[in-house]
């Protein structure tokens, strides 16, 4: 039975900017403060590692269209089949592990938050997660194809998101608007991995074509694609851990 592996990483760092008592959160174009927990960090030198890892060993880095193939045109996935999968593009993607991806020529998606990518180039900052600009952006599509992550839905309210408390018209509203500026407008990323089953159901209506949680574990046809697994690749984690990810 044909299966496949999906990696969720948000920040890729270098060991020595990572201060977590210095760390005071998000900063995007629309303002929204957050703060990114710890789990959600990998260190450069790991994640070096584990992308040679996935090259050495006869991995294959897959992309959107494979999986669109496999749910719904009914074409098998390669063996060793992973996807890769980069949430809310912050500049320490662009800066290190862009260069790595194209190092592999390895494929990737970027889940974008429309009202958090800047018109123009930010500074870097030791105390913030910073979003990209559109430049930036752009520049790294040679590998990334961009996916919908909501316009302005990504948000904290309570312990629930904005997306899953939003009415089905408003959620609607922000996703066609997302979906007018990324390369899969129909393939979206739930915020923080939170939904309702109303979420799903409205996705379908809307001919989504995939959707991702942040539940791990492998999928296979049997998977329901509007409720694809993921697995977070956590900070600090080694390279035995990430071997275990694949199985």
């Amino acid at each position: 039975m044909n299966g496949f592996t999906v990696l969720m990483y948000h920040e890729i760092i270098l060991a020595r900017q990572f201060k977590q008592l210095k760390n005071l959160g998000i900063k995007v174009r629309s303002g929204y403060s957050d703060k990114l927990p710890e789990l959600l960090f990998c260190y450069q030198a790991e994640f070096k590692k584990q992308m040679q890892y996935l090259f050495e060993n006869g991995y294959n880095v897959i992309g959107i269209e494979d999986l669109i193939d496999f749910y719904y045109r009914g074409k098998d996935l390669p063996e060793k089949a992973v996807l890769l999968t980069f949430d809310d593009l912050y500049k320490s993607i662009y800066q290190n592990a862009f260069p790595i991806l194209k190092k592999y020529n390895f494929s990737a998606v970027g889940f974008v938050v429309k009202d958090w990518i800047f018109n123009e180039k930010q500074p870097e900052s030791e105390n913030y997660s910073v979003c990209l600009s559109k430049e930036e952006v752009e520049e790294m599509g040679v590998v990334f194809n961009y996916a919908n992550h909501s316009t302005s839905l990504h948000k904290r309210i309570d312990g629930k998101s904005a997306f899953q408390m939003a009415t089905k018209e408003l959620l609607i509203k922000d996703l066609n608007k997302c979906a007018k500026i990324v390369d899969y407008g129909d393939v979206f990323a739930y915020p923080f991995g939170l939904y309702i089953k109303d979420n799903v159901k409205w996705l379908k209506e809307l001919d989504f074509k995939l959707a991702f949680t942040s539940k791990p574990g492998k999928n296979t046809s049997k998977n329901n694609p509007l409720e694809l697994n993921r697995n977070a690749v956590p900070f600090n984690f080694d390279l035995d851990k990430f071997k275990e990810l694949l199985v």
